[in-house]
Order: C-alpha cells, then structure tokens, then sequence
C-alpha cells in the first residue's frame, strides 16, 4: 500500500512539472533571461550616461542648492564637468562663481558631493591676465607666461608650482593652461599682447610648457594645451568673431604639440576657433581635417580633445547651434566646452545640447559608437586623475 501512494505521489508530481512547461510553452522566453527590449534599455542609458560625459558647463553661483541648475544638469543628465569664471558677462559683473578661496573651495566640494566625485573642475588660471583667481580676492599673485619664461625656468616652475598646488587645494582639478601659442604676432589682440604666449620659439614654448604640465600633474591638476594648431599668429580675437590665420600662420606653430605629444602622455588639448585655410575652410574647432586627420592620425595624440568655448562669437555669430554641435562631434572633438558666458545666460543649455546630440544619433546622423569612443576617452582621463 506505501508503496502505491508512493508511486500516485511521484505520478501527481510529473503531471505537474508537464501542465507547467504546457502553460510556458516550449518557445516562450525564460524569464530570467534578458530581451531585446531589456538589452535597448540599457544600449539607451549608456547613449544617456556618455553624451553627459562630453559636456562641460559654466553655470552662476557662488554656492548651491537643488534648485540650482547645475544640479539639475550633473544629477540628471551626469555631466563631465564644469567651468568656474570670475566675471559674468552677461551681466557685466564680477559676482560669478569666485568670491575667495574658502568661498570657491566650499563650491568645489558641494559640485563633488552632487557629482559623486565624478567632475571635472576647471578653470583658466594661466597667470598675468588670464587668471580667474585674482590676487585682489586673496589668491596667490602669478605672472603672466611671457614674464616667467623671460626670468628662466626656475621662475617658470616656482610659478607653475604655486599654481598647481592652489588648484588642489581649492579642488579644482583641470586648468586650461599652459598656452602653447608660439608668439608669432606681438601684436595679436587674445595672445602675444595679453603675454599668454611662453617665447617666439617653438622651443622655448616646449620647455616652458613640459615645466608647467609636470608641475600641475604633481598636484592632480590636469594641464589642457591650446589653442590649436595655433592662434599666436592672428591679428583679431575669435571671441568677437571669424578669424582668419591661414595667411599668417607658419608650419612651426605645430611643434609644441607635435614635441610634448611625441615626450610625454598629453592629456588633453584645446582646440581653436580660427580658420586656417592651409588645412579646411571651417574653423578648426569643426575640422575633421585637423582634429582627426592632423591631430590624431598625423601627430598621434591620444587623449581628450575640448573645443573652446562654444558660445563665442566666431562660432556663435557665424553657425547655427545645431549644426555647431553636429559638425565639432563629427570632426573628432570629445568633449564641449558650454561656457554659457555670453549673451543671453541659458540656464537651460544642457537640456538643449543633449536633445541635440540625442537626436543626431536617433536620426543616424552620428553613431552611438562615436560617442561612446569620447567618453570613454574623458573616462579614462579621470580613471587616470584618481590614481595621482
């Protein structure tokens, strides 16, 4: 008799396990196994997360809270980093983001704590004019490039020191600086009159810059050379519009790239607004003739392409925004630089570029591969900062 109810127990049991797998089906998918639909989702928060990546963004406020746009934009869209300015333009006022250094270290660590210690902070801090931390609102007094490498190298590092070393502990990890411009033209209006340039020599300009570089890696500051391939031989300033270099411009305004890049890991270069006709009839900032083909395939840089800022005019004035967008992405850049320093004030212009960006790639116009290709690279950047 056990071993009846042993035998209708075990038959009950099979019949069971068989009106399962019937309900299932044989073609009906296991549960536990992803779908296309689940694969998508994923392929378009990955899409999401490196469009983020590539924006850097300049914003208002000398502290935050969660109505501050800028939140908005590294919460939600996860940006790769911001710009912080001393002087708003649009208001023609000096009440931006930089106020003295317990001020601008306190933003620093609230941008961190919204970013999760993800961003990137930077700022133009090249010395003499080009500072946005002033020596009137307590920060350390730094010469202009031109002075320092007039003086020597030893001057040149105790700058670039003093430099680096303030960046860090205010928790700004990115300057724009050094400037490789060769001087070229003493009279150029954004370059040699503002002494940004190190020498009227390609290696002059070498030296000085490889000082200023080992000095910020020292302190985890990530140095970005510009402007390229070169703005030191202009006669106009591309912040007011088109400029035009390809009659002025010489062949040696390459070298400091093409030296640094070849002696040491470059991590990172700027590139320019102006026009050189010796290469492209488009701004080099929308060239793939020389963001791609001169700079990456020719002199064989690997790291972090930004563009300057595109709300200046000779971009601003001159393209569509759009258009703007599509051509710096198509032409090799990783990263874009929205200062959102001009006029108007477009708190919303995070929004607006991803939507751009997004929709290139639905439309097919760029490829996710193409973007993902740049955040990888600006990943790999901070993966890098992080280990110093």
């Amino acid at each position: 008799m056990k071993m009846i109810k042993r035998i209708m127990a075990l038959c009950a049991s099979v019949l069971l396990l068989a009106a399962s797998a019937c309900a299932q089906g044989p073609n009906d998918p296991d549960p536990t196994t992803p779908t296309a639909s689940d694969h998508s989702k994923e392929a378009d928060l990955q899409l999401r997360n490196d469009i983020g990546e590539m924006l850097l963004v300049g914003f208002r406020g000398m502290s935050l809270d969660k109505t501050s746009h800028i939140v908005r934009d590294i919460q939600e869209y996860h940006i790769g980093g911001v710009i912080l300015f001393e002087y708003d333009a649009p208001s023609g006022t000096h009440s931006r983001n930089i106020r003295d250094p317990k001020q601008v270290k306190a933003l620093c660590q609230q941008l961190q704590e919204y970013g999760q210690g993800q961003l990137l902070i930077g700022i133009d801090q090249e010395g003499g004019m080009v500072c946005r931390l002033k020596a009137k609102a307590g920060f350390p007094r730094v010469i202009s490039p031109q002075k320092m490498a007039e003086k020597g190298a030893d001057t040149t590092r105790h700058y670039a020191r003093i430099t680096a070393e303030m960046l860090s502990s205010l928790g700004i990890n990115l300057n724009f600086a050094p400037c490789v411009d060769v001087n070229i033209n003493p009279k150029c209006p954004i370059i040699g009159k503002l002494e940004r340039s190190f020498g009227n020599t390609p290696e002059q300009v070498v030296r000085m810059a490889e000082i200023w570089m080992e000095e910020s890696e020292r302190q985890g500051v990530v140095p970005c050379l510009k402007h390229f391939p070169g703005h030191g031989s202009s006669s106009t300033d591309s912040h007011h519009g088109l400029v035009d270099v390809t009659n002025t411009w010489q062949r040696l305004e390459l070298q400091p790239y093409q030296d640094l890049i070849a002696k040491r890991q470059v991590p990172m270069i700027m590139s320019t607004h102006v026009i050189n006709g010796q290469f492209d009839g488009r701004p080099a900032t929308l060239s793939q003739v020389i963001l791609t083909d001169l700079l990456r395939n020719e002199l064989g840089f690997k790291g972090v392409v930004i563009t300057d800022d595109m709300g200046m005019g000779a971009i601003k004035d001159e393209y569509d925004y759009a258009e703007a967008i599509r051509l710096t992405i198509e032409a090799g850049a990783d990263m874009l630089c929205l200062g959102n320093n001009s006029v108007p004030y477009r708190p919303d212009i995070v929004p607006e570029t991803f939507d751009i960006i997004y929709g290139l790639v639905q439309s097919g116009q760029l490829s996710a591969e193409r973007i993902h290709q740049s955040a990888e690279r600006i990943r790999q950047l901070k993966s890098a900062l992080k280990k110093k």
